[in-house]
């Protein structure tokens, strides 16, 4: 292989500008208190889950790195000791990650016993598929342990899945059922897991405990019936939380870059040999893929420099650079199952996990996602939109392991850009949409919690209200020691039942995901100049809560939506409020001063004012600025052509907002309004009375 021309320029030595759009930059605090451990050898997310060990059932929300796996022992040791529990059984999504719960010596950090798994009750390690060709041997297993003495078994979801159907839902009585990587299940009947998780509750004699570091699941399938879902007592441990508690990463960074022809000829110009990367190249069946990931791989390299051989230990690729250093290259994109296990074996070594120096670059396809721990990866670069927001979340947490000397980390994704010329220039477009919900949906991520309230509600215990402290009549806004944000908001509605309570305090995000992923609201919300704020806020917002929680009453889901779109309405505004001020787009202290200039700069904010701010706005400030306005055109152009009128459906949603507008006003709303709003709703009436007219006439 030859050495490529520098970085920044393309095969001709033409230069090639690094588009890259800055979505995310995360300033952390680095207090240290994510790695500080209390007496009982616990650091604060396990101190979190261990003061809820009491609870039947149980779901941790925390992101990668975060030390989920040792908190589920701790919790599983105590319901063993001391909760009547017979056993333990860890489910894992993959074999890979079974290595995670291997036995730790708790013990000798001040925990009153140790986790052990005695080699044969780790059926992660055991060889075989678990597919129902070749896993009886599994199933056989699990009974067996089910019939001894042991305490605790690993196997993988798969087997799991296989020894219930054989088994039966009897069969996990008085036992700890974990399920790792929870996002990987769901309520929908083609889910076996998520149909037997269902049984267990339904059955009511087992514990659960359920396991995740993604926030969303990406195709918007709920996990659990709300029935369900509302048994379970759940702790969240924030990205801001865990971020901010670092000692050693300083700044993440996320953004988008977009290139034309093959995306390997971009790729020089975003990687950087002498920072640890990690690429996933694009699936074969997708439109970014050049249909040849061998021929990717060794392109990508032959953009790193020069080949030299491979490291017969490791089975490394050995590349000289331009600067005259040789860097090491894993490829995990080969198909050869001898040379892909020396690789995999390596990365998994000791030496692989303490030294910085083992490894410079990983080239993979569907691995190095979760339950992958390389903590010295600085940069995840991904070529191509990925579906779920819960597979981008993991990618992400592959960078932000905190490691010595580590001080950057950055996530890009590289999108193929909407081209005129292109004649998939609507698919294009497509995931250039989806790209911006994955943006608004990582500031989501990263932002502090919120606690909303009504105005005069009175202060919060535990928050700091600033100098003067909380002042009734004022806006007040108030921060505690975890981050989290106390926003008082005149006429805001509270929820009123315990799940409406529960969604408010745990799941916001989960309805900004839905809100976000329709591709409708972002197009209209970014691209379409005619369009009326409210029409976003409240009525497209408002159909999300309904067709997400129909088991709500009306009161309850409006209660949902103003708390889902005051979230998403303040992290925008917040960040606008940065931008203007020409600051790095930054969370931690400087996001917190974003949302208290926000705040109060408005002298009596009210629901009715969010509900008037299109949500889209910041963000579209963003983009103008980082891509040039012929690319813009192209998109708004190309969405404007498709735009269709008012809908039947969107007509009942007018109509409806217009009724409550006639009970505060003791009037229909009017065509002629100067107000845009208004205006919108009394379309609504009536496209619905010609509609009426219409099917009377018809008969």
């Amino acid at each position: 292989m030859r050495v490529r021309p520098p970085a920044n320029s393309d095969r001709d030595g033409t230069m090639i500008p690094d588009k890259t759009i800055p979505a995310v930059s995360f300033t952390t605090a680095r207090t240290g208190a994510s790695a500080k451990s209390n007496e009982l050898g616990m650091r604060p997310m396990q101190s979190r889950a261990y003061d809820k060990r009491g609870e039947q059932y149980l779901l941790i929300k925390s992101p990668p790195a975060s030390g989920k796996s040792r908190a589920l022992m701790f919790v599983a040791l105590d319901k063993l000791a001391n909760q009547g529990v017979k056993q333990a059984i860890i489910c894992v999504p993959e074999r890979s990650i079974g290595a995670s719960f291997g036995s730790e010596p708790l013990s000798k950090y001040g925990f009153f016993a140790d986790w052990e798994v005695a080699p044969q009750w780790n059926l992660c390690n055991t060889p075989g598929a678990d597919d129902p060709k070749v896993a009886k041997s599994k199933v056989k297993a699990v009974a067996e342990f089910l019939a001894s003495d042991a305490k605790v078994l690993v196997c993988t979801h798969a087997t799991f899945r296989f020894a219930f159907d054989e088994l039966g839902v009897e069969a996990f009585d008085n036992r700890l059922v974990a399920i790792d990587e929870f996002h990987h299940v769901s309520a929908d009947a083609g889910n076996r897991l998520g149909a037997q998780l269902a049984q267990l509750i339904g059955r009511d004699k087992a514990h659960i405990v359920a396991m995740t570091g993604s926030y969303f699941r990406g195709d918007a399938i709920p996990v659990l019936a709300p029935e369900d879902e509302a048994k379970f007592e759940t702790v969240t441990y924030t990205y801001y939380e865990q971020l901010n508690g670092y000692e050693h990463l300083k700044v993440l960074d996320i953004g988008y870059s977009f290139y034309t022809g093959p995306y390997t000829d971009k790729i020089s110009a975003l990687l950087d040999p002498k920072v640890k990367t990690i690429v996933h190249i694009p699936s074969v069946n997708s439109r970014e893929s050049l249909k040849d990931k061998h021929r990717e791989a060794e392109d990508i390299m032959q953009h790193l420099g020069e080949w030299e051989g491979v490291d017969p230990v490791t089975g490394f690729h050995l590349i000289r650079t331009a600067d005259g250093g040789v860097i090491r290259v894993a490829d995990l994109v080969d198909d050869d199952p001898v040379k892909r296990d020396r690789v995999v074996s390596a990365l998994k070594s000791p030496q692989g996990r303490a030294d910085k120096e083992f490894v410079d670059v990983i080239i993979a396809l569907g691995m190095a996602k979760e339950g992958f721990d390389w903590i010295w990866c600085e940069h995840a670069l991904t070529v191509g939109y990925r579906s779920s927001l819960t597979e981008i979340i993991q990618i992400i947490g592959r960078a932000t392991r905190d490691a010595p000397g580590k001080t950057r980390a950055r996530f890009t994704n590289l999108i193929a850009e909407p081209a005129a010329d292109d004649p998939q220039v609507v698919e294009a477009i497509n995931d250039y949409l989806k790209a911006i919900a994955a943006s608004l949906l990582m500031e989501q991520v990263l932002a502090p919690r919120f606690d909303f309230t009504p105005k005069d509600a009175g202060p919060k215990e535990g928050f700091d209200y600033g100098p003067d402290g909380y002042v009734e009549g004022k806006t007040n806004f108030g921060v505690n020691d975890h981050g989290q944000m106390h926003f008082e908001i005149k006429g805001l509605k509270l929820p009123k039942s315990i799940e409406a309570t529960r969604i408010c305090r745990e799941d916001l995000n989960e309805v900004i995901a839905a809100f976000v992923q329709d591709k409708s609201n972002v197009e209209r919300g970014m691209f379409d100049p005619e369009v009326v704020p409210e029409e976003l806020t409240q009525l497209r917002m408002g159909k999300i809560v309904r067709d997400k929680y129909p088991e709500l009453n009306d009161e309850d889901q409006e209660s949902v939506r103003q708390h889902a779109i005051a979230a998403m309405t303040v992290t925008q505004q917040a960040k606008a409020a940065l931008l203007s001020d020409g600051e790095e787009l930054s969370a931690s202290t400087a996001f917190i001063d974003g949302v208290r200039k926000f705040a109060l700069s408005v002298t009596d904010l009210d629901i009715d004012l969010i509900d008037k701010i299109n949500p889209f706005s910041a963000t579209y400030a963003v983009l103008a600025k980082a891509m040039d306005e012929k690319t813009l055109l192209q998109v708004q152009a190309v969405i404007n052509a498709k735009k269709v009128n008012l809908s039947y459906e969107e007509a009942r949603g007018l109509a409806e907002r217009a009724l409550e507008f006639k009970r505060e006003r003791g009037r229909l709303p009017s065509l002629t309004s100067q107000d845009a709003w208004e205006r919108r709703m009394a379309e609504g009436v009536a496209y619905l009375q010609r509609h009426a007219s219409k099917a009377a006439a018809d008969g």
